[in-house]
């Protein structure tokens, strides 16, 4: 069977995806995206970033966690970093904004999921006396 065609990616979810990477690695203390994919373990390439952050790209849901993860939880907070707690609610923002473009296809998940729910079960009836 072949594989049903991915509709394109509208260009308005790359520009919300390239700037909710973008925000968070500003708000890590990471000024430029050199700074950050010099820091060890960095999930992604400078190139690779730069595209995200431009909209050239989409990275996929996994990369996308990957890189907040690492913004968030991991790379050493850079200077002029927002407080870890401030981060970390960036961070959330930012994973529910994602989850919630047409990109990642959540809320066709979500749609699928209440479909196939079964219709509720009657009870037992109580009879009548």
């Amino acid at each position: 069977m072949a594989r049903k065609k991915t509709p394109p990616i509208s260009a308005h979810d790359r520009e919300v995806v390239g700037r909710l990477l973008r925000d968070l690695r500003r708000a890590a203390g990471y000024r430029s995206v050199e700074a950050a994919s010099a820091v060890p373990g960095c999930p992604s390439s400078r190139q690779t970033i730069y595209a995200y952050e431009r909209g050239g790209l989409t990275p996929s849901l996994q990369q996308f966690l990957e890189l907040v993860d690492f913004f968030v939880l991991q790379a050493p907070s850079g200077a002029g970093a927002k407080p870890e707690e401030d981060l970390r609610a960036q961070g959330v923002a930012a994973v529910t904004r994602a989850i919630s473009l047409p990109v990642y296809h959540f809320t066709d998940a979500m749609d699928l999921v209440a479909r196939m729910q079964p219709a509720p079960t009657r009870g037992r009836r109580k009879k009548s006396s």
